[in-house]
């Protein structure tokens, strides 16, 4: 929504004397040329407050320091004054919910962080957190004001403590439409959940000429730090927009699962049988028998939840395994399930990585969590042991069992060695472990376990082939099915896929109260 200049009173308008609020308003208006709008709105850009009126609910925008101006007078920072000081901050509300903004002003300075700019953005940090509501940045910002020196690196470390200080208590949304670099690009990784637009913003510690200047490495913004960069490879994004209008549907939509506070329940929607998906008896011939061919765990998450609607995280990065949002009978709850169409659903360093923070995520705001289980294990080999795969495995581990929220576990195909422990096992804190008759539960897959317990005696055996295939089948019978953990309580029923949302509705409406009291600590170390 543009701003209508046309709707601000003109000076001779007014009587019997000018208005000098009006004035400095209509100067603001009026602080880009009619060509350099129209070029921006041409690349596909609104303005800082274009972008807020577009977001929250119409009206309900309330502006704070708009009059705000910095005080250098280095560099010729004296001549360069403009209202706002490049950042527009302010309170407003989305779908009725009260939330804090600030959206950084490109068109002044690069949208570079300076003092004024950062005192403005931590009053509204400081506001939401004494509220108890959300904080959203819209970011466009070429990372600190190299004119006002230490002042401005300052003013970025008072936001990073302010990200962490409200980490966990109120929800932080970070959304990225341009180049952003430097201070500008930290604050949104300590945030919850980072949204890019596709081919237009860019993140990176520091740009391609820099890059070419130290190290004589030739990239591109997109190679180096493009939207797909980080959310196919790095992870640092959560989300990928196809452009303005789609990142305001991704956090509304986001916040509509979020409460708004640690100490709320996340919202809660009224629904009746017409919640319940179509073809939930799918579910009954949705595994496949040969256990070594693939499926899509999508779709048992749309035979599950409500409308058979799914809100993902992080869709594009560590895609074996699968992270997001939905509902059950109207409660909000988080998904986490392997991906047996990629990779085969096996935990690897980046799986790992992306299950721990969403389920933290989630435990942080009263989201329970619903596991879908089909892993053959962790990755093996030397890249993921050189790249660490035991301490970040252990991450996922510890997410779990540190987790007091509802814990409810699904078991749909293969529950392999330590990965069936990690994915919310009863004995890392599992609340309701539910095995589908096509569970193999094990220490490791048939084939493996015979090759390592009768290696000797294949090797002499007159028929190596057949007496293979005769263990393999020994073992299958004997342990890969879900009844011997059932027998030993490890797991809680064996039931019909079909079955699983009743079962797991059923459950989570009498534990969707349950506390936990762990042992007073400052905090845990987690295998960071």
């Amino acid at each position: 929504m543009k701003t209508d200049i046309k709707a601000i009173p003109k000076m001779e308008n007014i009587k019997p004397e000018p208005n000098e609020l009006l004035l400095r308003r209509r100067k603001e208006a009026e602080h880009l040329s009619a060509d350099d709008l129209q070029k921006r709105h041409d690349k596909g850009l609104l303005l800082a407050r274009e972008r807020i009126e577009q977001l929250v609910d119409a009206g309900s925008f309330i502006e704070l320091d708009r009059y705000a101006l910095h005080n250098c007078s280095e560099f010729g920072m004296e001549e360069k004054l403009r209202t706002g000081d490049g950042v527009v901050t302010g309170q407003a509300t989305i779908d009725g919910r009260p939330i804090y903004l600030f959206a950084h002003d490109a068109t002044f300075l690069g949208g570079a962080l300076g003092e004024v700019f950062a005192k403005k953005v931590c009053k509204v940090m400081d506001l939401a957190l004494q509220a108890g509501c959300p904080v959203i940045g819209l970011n466009e910002s070429g990372g600190a004001r190299i004119q006002e020196g230490v002042s401005s690196l300052a003013g970025y470390a008072d936001i990073f403590y302010r990200n962490v200080y409200c980490s966990g208590v109120i929800p932080q949304i970070s959304v990225v439409y341009g180049p952003c670099a430097g201070g500008a690009v930290y604050s949104p990784a300590v945030t919850d959940v980072t949204i890019m637009l596709k081919d237009k913003s860019y993140m990176f510690i520091t740009g391609p000429e820099i890059v070419r200047t130290v190290t004589g490495e030739e990239v591109t913004f997109e190679e180096l730090g493009g939207a797909v960069v980080h959310n196919e490879k790095s992870g640092v994004a959560q989300l990928l927009a196809e452009d303005e209008e789609d990142s305001f549907w991704m956090i509304r939509t986001l916040l509509s699962y979020l409460p708004s506070n640690n100490l709320e329940a996340p919202p809660r929607v009224t629904v009746d049988e017409s919640a319940t998906p179509a073809d939930v008896s799918g579910l009954d011939t949705l595994v496949p028998a040969e256990s070594t061919k693939p499926y899509d765990m999508h779709e048992v998450i749309k035979r599950v939840f409500d409308f058979g609607e799914f809100f993902e995280m992080s869709p594009y990065f560590a895609q074996n395994l699968i992270t997001g949002f939905a509902r059950l009978g109207g409660h909000v709850v988080g998904v986490v399930a392997n991906q047996p169409q990629f990779l085969a659903g096996v935990l690897d360093i980046n799986a790992s990585v992306k299950g721990a923070r969403f389920i933290r995520f989630c435990d942080a705001f009263n989201v329970p969590i619903v596991t879908f289980v089909d892993v053959p294990g962790y990755m093996p080999g030397r890249a993921q042991e050189h790249g660490g795969i035991i301490r970040h495995g252990a991450k996922l581990l510890y997410a779990y069992c540190e987790a007091t929220v509802p814990k409810l576990t699904v078991i749909t195909r293969k529950a392999y060695g330590g990965a069936f422990d990690v994915m919310g096992s009863k004995n890392v804190g599992g609340d309701l472990n539910l095995a589908w008759p096509t569970a193999e539960v094990a220490v490791m897959g048939a084939e493996g376990a015979v090759n390592l317990l009768y290696r000797k005696e294949l090797l002499t055996s007159d028929d190596p082939n057949a007496r293979t295939s005769e263990l393999v089948q020994e073992y299958r019978d004997r342990f890969a099915n879900p009844y011997v953990s059932a027998e030993l309580g490890y797991i809680d029923d064996v039931i019909l896929p079909s079955e699983t949302r009743k079962y797991l509705l059923s459950f989570l409406s009498v534990q969707q109260n349950k506390r936990v009291n762990r042992p007073a600590r400052k905090h845990g170390n987690i295998p960071l």
